[in-house]
């Protein structure tokens, strides 16, 4: 007599994520991204010095995406876990390092946006998962976004820095960051408004 079994792989059960939140988003976001993004680029370039190797662009990846995802954490805060800000500061490291290797550390308009992209994949592959594991469905549109959003960030970034652009920078500016915070807050707040919903109906 044979006995059969059925495992069922665990689901991350849908997050509910209160209204307020979601509207709290709409500055606390943009905040983030305006704050995050110049603040760590200047760290790193302080810190790290020019994005010329492996290793400075592993260390500068670490430390800018370490700021950045603090502060983007600041305003997730009660909609993911702190684990956010180390799977930015890792995925940064990894993005900028495949990305400026790739473009042989160009510093012309097209090699930062393709920079751009592989370090956007980077952080939003990882960010992805955390909102996966929070129940977020949908969240690997997040993956999906984040490439052409940094690489559209860093083309307008590129008008404005142009004088100084040879000293290498991590991640693009305040100028650039302006752009990424309105795409990235419409797909947050889809997705977030997206896990509400199917956290109601379950």
């Amino acid at each position: 007599m044979e006995t059969t079994a059925a495992h069922h792989a665990p689901v991350a059960r849908p997050v509910h994520v209160p209204a307020v939140e979601i509207r709290r988003l709409r500055w606390a976001w943009p905040v983030a991204i305006l704050v995050g993004f110049p603040i760590g680029g200047y760290a790193a370039n302080i810190i790290v010095g020019k994005i010329d190797s492996v290793g400075a662009a592993l260390l500068g990846g670490l430390i800018a995406g370490a700021v950045i995802g603090a502060a983007q954490w600041l305003a997730l805060r009660s909609l993911v876990p702190w684990v956010w800000t180390v799977a930015t500061s890792v995925g940064l490291a990894a993005g900028l390092a495949a990305g400026a290797a790739i473009v042989d550390y160009g510093i012309d308009r097209g090699d930062l946006m393709i920079m751009g992209a592989i370090s956007g994949l980077g952080v939003g592959a990882l960010q992805a998962l955390v909102l996966a594991r929070q129940g977020i469905s949908g969240a690997a549109w997040w993956a999906v976004v984040n490439p052409p959003a940094w690489a559209f960030a860093w083309l307008i970034s590129s008008y404005v820095i142009s004088a100084n652009i040879d000293e290498r920078f991590t991640n693009f500016g305040a100028s650039g960051a302006l752009a990424f915070a309105l795409v990235t807050w419409l797909v947050l707040t889809f997705l977030f408004q997206r896990g509400e919903r199917r956290a109601n109906a379950a």
